[in-house]
This record gives C-alpha cells, structure tokens and sequence, in this order.
C-alpha cells in the first residue's frame, strides 16, 4: 500500500523531463558563471529536448494528464490507460491532435430576448457603490 492516500502525479515522463531539464539548468548555469555563450546555448537546447522527451513519453502514456487517476495507476511506474485517446483538459494532447473533440460538447447558448421583455443588464459595481 501507498504511504500516501493521494495521488501525487509523479510519473516517468516527470521524472526523466525534470532530470533531463536540470542537466540543461547546470549547462546553462555554468556557461553563465564562465560567459560562454555556447554553454548557455547549450543548456537551452537542452531544455527543449527536456520538453520534447517528456511530451513524447506522456503520449506514450507513461506521464498523467490533469485531474485525478484511478487508485490502480497511481504508481509512477503504472502506464496511463487513457493516454491513448488523449486527456480532455490536456494541452499537450491537444497539440498532438488528441483529446478534446470538436463537435462533440453543446454550446450553451444565451436566450434571444423576447419582445416587450425590459432588457436586464447588471450594472458592473453597482452592489459595491457606497
């Protein structure tokens, strides 16, 4: 058993981008301390492979999109079983073309206003005046 009773988030795809991404923080770091602009340069490539890898592995399913996961898959260890289809809220499965699917949600609509309806508009700070 978990000796938390939450689900933390951590994943594979966290651990192996938040390692990959410090490498490129110290690479960067140390051609600050030594001015070399090839360093930095360095170091900030090396961030967005950070970004590209974990992106990579969370459509892989070895990361977790937002919310909550099922108690089965709360070891960082487990595959996301709902990767595959893409996570609702998810940007990055958006960007892979995953995810959210247009046409599917209604839009909620306003009513058009009847005739011989007094038009009700809120007066922005009028509960505030004193």
């Amino acid at each position: 058993m978990s000796a938390h009773q939450y689900d933390h988030g951590h994943t594979v795809a966290g651990w192996v981008g938040t390692g990959i991404a410090s490498v490129g923080a110290g690479v960067a770091g140390l051609g600050v301390c030594t001015v070399s602009g090839v360093l930095i340069a360095g170091g900030l490539a090396i961030g967005v492979v950070s970004l590209l890898v974990t992106w990579a592995l969370h459509l892989a399913g070895w990361g977790k999109g937002p919310g909550v996961r099922p108690r089965a898959e709360w070891g960082w260890r487990v595959r996301d079983s709902a990767a595959p289809g893409g996570h609702e809220e998810c940007l990055g499965c958006r960007l892979a073309g995953r995810g959210r699917r247009r046409g599917t949600g209604a839009v909620p609509i306003m009513p058009a206003q009847r005739e011989g309806e007094p038009e009700t508009v809120a007066a922005v700070g009028a509960d505030s005046a004193r």
